[in-house]
């Protein structure tokens, strides 16, 4: 039986799969072989052949056999041979493109300027302290760090969490009540409906897609008013079967107010009453600019309170870590959702962000981004007040973005078309009424949500002169 693979670990360092299959005995089927392999793109243009004494042997046929198809190839042009270079594939022998058909319509361009919330500077990622971060971790790291672990993750992470989250959140925890987990949508996919039951409590303006992950899962959600207090949490009492609320009680997602201390109040008693839960998004937490710490809702009642947070707006969403800091009760059951092993975040990472947690490393990134983002969010104000006094900015004392209110008489309308002259600026960005609940009561609100982290600090001023070009004229 003729051999299939030819082994070039001598002249080209790889292997070469070759079928010598079909009519017409070796010298066809090596050609045929031969072709399909550079039409196909597996043998790229300019990659070396083995000399075909070396093919010859590995293949079981007669040398000349084998020179006699190089040189067909050759003067087919699948092949050029030079000496001291060899027999190479022919890079006019690389497969045209396909025709493309014809558009009936011209494709959407693709923003110019990324306005989006939520979206920190990637460039701004700490490549160099977190690449030191990884070399520390990985050479302390002990041997059982690679092999099964513990579905909590990696305890030097719980432990690192532990004395952050008390130091500047004040929140109240041990490890051994941290659950890590891939972000903020991995948390909420564990907890419902294996978890917690639904109905859920939202705030009336929210993400949308958080919203859709639950209805997915089969969890309605029940609209709470916000207002300038941030959600009315006294309407929890006359919701028929919640037993837990979602809330974003440092920074109201999108609008930016802070929960006000009666309401904050207010959803202990009802989870400590109705034997319920808070589920805390702490999601930009660390980002404040213009009032002092607001301590975590987690801190007034560690059993009724799940501290939720991630490194997405911090670090990068590429990383994919985020934590569940659990009451003691739900632990197991958030341990048995998580189940084996696939849904476990990565070792290396975990590890590293431990590393940059106790180094003093994270702390450092997030007081040069705070400055950064503070600089940012100073010049939006400023420019958006010369060149549209009419609109208000507001959220804007924490942070990654702000609303540009537009004035009280606005209707939808008036959004869309904001938005539509965003658009032909080549602005990326959101409109208010995009994250309300479709079943909330309250009147709707209008304005345009402006993300300030995202653009480059080079790229931050042009996108800056976009946006004031498309915003509403005063009416």
């Amino acid at each position: 039986m003729p051999k299939s693979w030819v082994n070039l670990a001598e002249s080209l360092g790889a292997d070469l799969h070759l079928e010598l299959t079909g009519p017409g005995g070796r010298r066809a089927a090596l050609l045929r072989a031969l072709r399909d392999a550079v039409r196909s793109g597996r043998l790229a243009p300019g990659t070396r052949l083995p000399p075909y004494r070396s093919l010859a042997a590995d293949l079981g046929i007669a040398r000349n056999t084998v020179a006699d198809v190089y040189a067909e190839l050759v003067a087919e042009g699948w092949l050029t041979a030079r000496q001291g270079s060899g027999t190479r594939v022919a890079h006019r022998a690389e497969p045209p493109a396909p025709a493309r058909a014809p558009a009936h319509r011209a494709p959407t361009a693709r923003p110019t300027h990324n306005l989006l919330q939520g979206r920190p500077d990637a460039s701004a990622f700490p490549r160099t302290a977190w690449l030191a971060a990884a070399r520390r971790a990985l050479t302390a790291a002990p041997h059982d760090a690679f092999g099964p672990g513990d579905p909590r993750g990696r305890p030097e992470l719980r432990r690192a969490l532990t004395d952050y989250l008390a130091r500047t959140r004040g929140v109240r925890t041990d490890p051994d009540r941290i659950v890590i987990c891939s972000g903020f949508a991995h948390a909420l996919r564990l907890l419902f409906p294996a978890v917690l039951p639904g109905p859920l409590a939202v705030e009336a303006y929210g993400l949308a897609f958080h919203r859709r992950l639950l209805a997915t899962a089969g969890v309605p959600t029940l609209p709470l008013t916000v207002d300038e207090h941030g959600a009315d949490t006294r309407e929890l009492a006359r919701l028929d079967g919640a037993r837990a609320v979602l809330l974003t009680p440092a920074h109201q997602f999108p609008t930016g107010v802070p929960l006000h201390a009666d309401r904050r109040a207010t959803a202990i008693n009802w989870a400590r009453e109705n034997g319920g839960y808070v589920l805390e998004d702490d999601y930009d937490g660390e980002f404040r600019y213009d009032r002092r710490p607001v301590g975590a809702l987690q801190g007034l009642d560690p059993e009724h309170v799940l501290h939720l947070g991630s490194v997405s707006k911090s670090l990068s969403p590429a990383l994919r870590l985020g934590w569940m800091v659990l009451p003691a009760r739900l632990v197991d059951a958030v341990l048995a959702a998580k189940g084996e092993r696939e849904a476990w975040a990565g070792v290396t990472d975990q590890l590293t962000l431990a590393e940059f947690l106790t180094h003093g490393s994270y702390d450092r990134h997030i007081r040069r981004m705070r400055q950064r983002y503070r600089r940012r969010r100073d010049r939006l104000v400023e420019a958006v007040h010369g060149h549209a006094p009419h609109l208000r900015v507001t959220g804007i004392a924490a942070g990654l973005h702000a609303v540009l209110q537009l004035p009280d008489d606005a209707t939808g309308a008036d959004e869309q078309a904001a938005l539509r002259a965003a658009r032909w600026q080549g602005l990326a960005l959101d409109g208010l009424t995009d994250y309300r609940h479709p079943d909330a009561t309250q009147p709707p609100r209008h304005g345009l949500v402006v993300g300030y982290a995202t653009p480059t600090d080079s790229g931050f001023p042009s996108a800056l002169e976009a946006l004031c070009r498309a915003l509403p004229p005063a009416p």
